[in-house]
């Protein structure tokens, strides 16, 4: 039996913009595949695995289901392991688990220019959070700030930073700042900071890489400024080729066939 069923789940996910990208991905490659979307609570997320038949290739997680996805997986990638988050589940025999997000944000920046950042600032301490950690590491950061709303909350952060051997400090927003290269917002679509705050953090917070991209430009992209402003669709669509190289090969590191035909089409889908 061909496994040639995919989906997004999360909750909400009306919003995805997933299975467009996939769509257009599965075009060009040639592949028979459905991808569709369904709204999965975290509490319903056990169940509906497990109704899953052998036609199922795999799935694409977004909140809340990150976590629990990094549970069910009988083996990690390494940003899953770090992060404690997947967002992308093979099917098979055994589950695997793979944190594509890590390698969208290290894509989405190098395509806009960013190769480097030796001091970060992470805006929120989510699952997304970890992930942009990770990435900070992989351009080179050497010491990040994690401003966060509740600092206790960031514990994690610091840890994993021991482990990447790099520097996390955290504070609440509103404390002190000092100069960065990047800074990397993980903060809910539609957040919005007090006035003084984001002003303070777009003064010294180098280039800005929001996730978030509807509406845009974001509250804090409006302050920054649009050359210093770079939108979360990047991202988006970097994760989801990492996906796709899973579900087609198993390894998100394989390039996919006539792979710049592919990001031409899923850029055209955005």
């Amino acid at each position: 039996m061909t496994r040639s069923r995919l989906a997004v789940w999360g909750d909400p996910i009306a919003h995805s913009r997933s299975p467009a990208l996939h769509a257009a991905a599965y075009r060009v490659l040639g592949l028979d595949w459905a991808y569709g979307r369904r709204q999965v609570s975290a509490d319903d997320f056990a169940p509906a695995l497990a109704s899953l038949d052998d036609t199922w290739r795999g799935l694409s997680l977004t909140m809340p289901l990150k976590e629990s996805a990094f549970r069910v997986a009988a083996t990690l990638d390494r940003h899953a392991e770090l992060t404690g988050a997947v967002n992308t589940l093979l099917l098979g025999e055994q589950i695997a688990g793979f944190n594509t997000d890590v390698g969208g944000i290290v894509d989405a920046l190098a395509e806009a220019g960013v190769l480097e950042a030796g001091r970060v600032r992470i805006l929120g301490a989510g699952a997304t959070a970890a992930s942009a950690l990770v990435a900070a590491s992989e351009i080179g950061a050497v010491s990040v700030d994690v401003r966060a709303r509740r600092p206790g909350s960031a514990a994690g952060l610091v840890e994993l930073g021991g482990r990447l051997g790099v520097a996390v400090e955290v504070h609440p927003f509103g404390a002190a700042l000092h100069e960065v290269d990047l800074t990397v917002a993980t903060l809910p679509g539609g957040t919005e900071l007090s006035a003084d705050v984001a002003a303070e953090l777009a003064a010294s917070g180098g280039v800005l890489f929001d996730v978030a991209y509807a509406p845009w430009p974001s509250a804090l992209a409006s302050v920054w400024g649009s050359d210093l402003a770079i939108a979360g669709l990047g991202m988006l669509l970097h994760q989801a080729v990492r996906q796709i190289r899973v579900f087609r090969h198993g390894d998100p590191a394989v390039a996919l066939p006539d792979e710049d035909a592919v990001i031409a089409a899923m850029r055209a889908a955005l």
